[in-house]
């Protein structure tokens, strides 16, 4: 098992929908144990379905301000968690500058989903639940209890 680290940047494409949700997960789990943060290649605001889907396990992020690479005011990070491949070649850039290891999780865009509501709903569940695992296999479970 890999020690954790003390603090972790998730990318994704827009800062709208899965970097957020990685973000909220890991600071709910692990609270001031591990510094995490969240930015996109470009920023966006963040989607509807995601204040909605996160709400449901007991985390507010209807406050969330989108930023990208550019945004961010310190590089400092142990990990990189890219979730795009967008996010993952300019992660990959960053690190001719600056000391961080890069793990790429490719993680499905829910918004490509059609259907009802329910349908949409459903598919950013996934991806929510589906970061929650990984995050915790990663990471650990986190001191703050279970998502």
């Amino acid at each position: 098992m890999r020690r954790s680290p003390s603090s972790v940047l998730f990318a994704c494409t827009l800062n709208s929908i899965r970097s957020p949700m990685a973000e909220a997960i890991g600071k709910h789990l692990f609270g001031h144990r591990i510094y995490f943060d969240s930015v996109g290649v470009k920023a966006e605001p963040i989607n509807p379905f995601v204040v909605q889907v996160i709400d449901e396990i007991g985390i507010d992020l209807s406050r969330h301000e989108p930023k990208s690479f550019d945004d961010l005011e310190d590089y400092s990070f142990d990990v990189i968690v890219t979730l795009s491949p967008e996010a993952h070649h300019r992660a990959i850039e960053l690190t001719r500058t600056i000391a961080a290891e890069v793990e790429f999780w490719h993680t499905f865009d829910p918004s490509l989903v059609q259907g009802s509501r329910e349908v949409v709903l459903d598919a950013f569940r996934e991806v929510r639940d589906g970061l929650t695992r990984r995050i915790k296999a990663r990471f650990g479970s986190g001191p703050q209890g279970s998502v």
